[in-house]
């Protein structure tokens, strides 16, 4: 059905008035845009409106975006996390707001996942209609490390203090961190924050209320984060560690370290560089649950997928809105679940079989699934001028350079 529904929309649309016409999009030029790639050759088959796909390294995607969007040829589409990295976009007046489109559609407000569409929003309004697969912070873990140690995955606070002591004794590092870089720090502030508070504190900062700060629960989250140093958690030199050369999954690999708090990439990092150990002793699991916190303990946080938005300078607004609503066919689904990815819609799970590891893919869909809240990663969430100082804040406080009132006073500080 969701499939016909997709034919439908390309077959019929001509975009201005039945002619033609072309629609670029940017989209962020990884290993994954090949499925990009391959949707919109589908697309062209039968849109007398044609998609231009326009792929944009990595490194340079955020800049060249921002510079096309101030000028002349901005794209009609383009990729991006949602949250804060398209509110500029949506000050500047440029985005569609794609909200009653959405609840009118049965493709699309059928599609996919609720959890993951709300987290791309901004202030309840949709501007945003995922396209690639999920991406919730995990806690993973060494199952022979555990076992060894007569000890199973903390779903508890007081579980995960209780593996910290076990693991310390026998000179093993309770987490690995790649603390030389500052977001895998964010992922600790972000799931105590939700644990502790719930997600309404993040949602009022997100918002533009840096009174937010000032809640008891961020406080509380940041003395967590101050205790969980000082009993060494981390290790010593966890600041000397970095995530993208691959040593805090080393850590994790080799038995120097028993857990590792990451996003579900994880997965597929340990399997490019430690095969055997991802297949057989690589654990996952749930952010515990923190005693006294308001928070629901299925919440999850991380970057719930990526998304595609609309120009609102568009000429081609049906053709745009008609190749978003690919994005939910099952055809596109079961080619990220090839990728070795999990996607968002809602008729994923079916498909997962086929997924590189199976049970670590119907795993993460269930939690997302089933998640009340999916609150997007901080430094995605929020724009540059608060998210960079926000890295640096972090980075202070698990240094040990600043205590948990500086913080927050640091945090509140911020315009």
């Amino acid at each position: 059905m969701v499939m016909a529904g997709v034919l439908t929309g390309c077959g019929s649309d001509g975009g201005s008035g039945g002619g033609g016409g072309t629609i670029t999009a940017y989209v962020y030029g990884d290993d994954s845009v090949k499925i990009q790639q391959a949707a919109v050759k589908d697309f062209n088959k039968t849109s007398k409106v044609k998609v231009k796909l326009i792929p944009v390294p990595g490194t340079e995607y955020v800049n060249k975006l921002r510079s096309a969007m101030g000028s002349p040829s901005a794209p009609d589409i383009f990729y991006n996390w949602g949250g804060g990295s398209i509110k500029p976009y949506l000050d500047a007046g440029q985005l569609v707001d794609l909200t009653s489109t959405v609840k009118s559609d049965a493709t699309l407000k059928d599609g996919f996942l609720p959890s993951v569409v709300e987290a791309g929003s901004l202030d309840g309004k949709i501007y945003g209609v995922p396209m690639r697969g999920m991406q919730p912070v995990m806690l993973f873990y060494n199952k022979k490390l555990f076992a060894e140690n007569k000890l199973e995955a903390p779903r508890t606070w007081e579980d995960l203090q209780h593996a910290i002591t076990t693991f310390k004794a026998k000179g093993i590092t309770p987490f690995a961190l790649g603390g030389q870089e500052k977001w895998p720090e964010l992922m600790w502030m972000e799931y105590l924050l939700d644990r502790i508070g719930g997600p309404e504190v993040f949602r009022k900062i997100q918002n533009g209320d840096s009174s937010g700060w000032g809640d008891p629960a961020v406080l509380k989250s940041a003395q967590t984060v101050k205790q969980l140093v000082d009993d060494g958690a981390f290790g010593k030199n966890f600041n000397s560690v970095d995530y993208g050369s691959g040593a805090a999954p080393t850590l994790l690999s080799k038995g120097k370290a028993a857990m590792h708090l990451m996003g579900s990439w994880e997965y597929s990092t340990q399997l490019g560089k430690a095969p055997e150990f991802a297949r057989k002793d690589l654990g996952w699991a749930a952010f515990p649950t923190v005693a006294g916190g308001v928070g629901d303990p299925a919440d999850v946080v991380g970057n719930p997928t990526n998304y595609w938005s609309v120009n609102s300078r568009t000429k081609h607004k049906e053709a745009a809105i008609a190749f978003l609503k690919t994005m939910a066919a099952k055809s596109y689904a079961q080619a990220l679940v090839d990728n070795g990815d999990v996607p968002t819609t809602s008729n994923a799970a079916s498909m997962l079989s086929g997924s590189p590891n199976p049970k670590y893919a119907a795993d993460q869909y269930d939690m997302v699934q089933k998640a009340p809240s999916f609150t997007l990663s901080w430094d995605q969430a929020l724009e540059s001028q608060y998210a960079t100082p926000l890295l640096t804040e972090i980075s202070k406080l698990f240094a040990g350079k600043s205590t948990p009132e500086q913080f927050v006073a640091a945090m509140k500080a911020v315009k």
